[in-house]
């Protein structure tokens, strides 16, 4: 006769992987947040930063917004514009679950949102990949990667700047948790460690009980 013993969990400790770059060939994982770049016309750049990407109605993959983890494939949008009038914004994406497009699921080609994907990642073997991202407010400009205009660079990279700041005094009005430091709109319901008796926070990255 076997004896069950009681499992008590009493702490974590998570790995939050920030924005990181990959090479166009590797695979973007569910839920991470990886470094991208996105090609616009200088006189669009502005107004994106300040309200946000509309997606596109079309494309490879369809409607969402476009971008590439290869800089050079960046820089050839728009096309029919001079060299001069593009603009390259480095971003950071959280690209959700995510579709790879390939010879086995061109049937979803288009329809890959449709089917519960926040992301489609077409690979290329010239390594100029691309993904196509359904929701705009899972991209956010961090940066210019390309601009030839040095005075248009740096009135966009103040404009980031200043939006970054914005979102800093949006936070203000939010409460922020004690035990996780999140900055919300509901309070977050906290619970005791079964061992140490620390309140402890759902949303904590990490809680290492130090009880013996």
């Amino acid at each position: 006769m076997s004896i069950k013993m009681p499992i008590q969990f009493s702490g974590w400790e998570t790995y939050c992987e920030k924005s990181r770059h990959l090479k166009p060939g590797q695979e973007p994982k569910k839920s991470q947040g990886y470094i991208m770049y996105h090609g616009t016309h200088k006189n669009s750049a502005s107004m994106i930063i300040s309200s946000g990407f509309r997606p596109s109605s079309g494309g490879n993959l369809g409607p969402g917004v476009y971008c590439s983890r290869e800089i050079t494939k960046a820089m050839g949008y728009p096309g029919g514009c001079a060299p001069g009038d593009r603009v390259v914004f480095k971003l950071r994406v959280r690209v959700g679950k995510v579709k790879r497009i390939d010879s086995k699921s061109m049937n979803l080609r288009y329809t890959w949102h449709q089917n519960g994907y926040d992301t489609a990642w077409l690979p290329s073997p010239g390594g100029m990949e691309e993904d196509c991202v359904w929701d705009p407010k899972r991209l956010i400009v961090i940066g210019i990667a390309h601009c030839t205009d040095a005075s248009t660079k740096s009135s966009l990279e103040s404009l980031i700047k200043k939006q970054g700041q914005l979102q800093e005094v949006d936070k203000k009005g939010l409460d922020q948790c004690k035990e996780c430091g999140i900055h919300t709109q509901d309070k977050h319901t906290t619970e005791k460690c079964w061992s140490c008796k620390t309140p402890v926070c759902p949303f904590m990255d990490k809680h290492v009980c130090q009880k013996s």
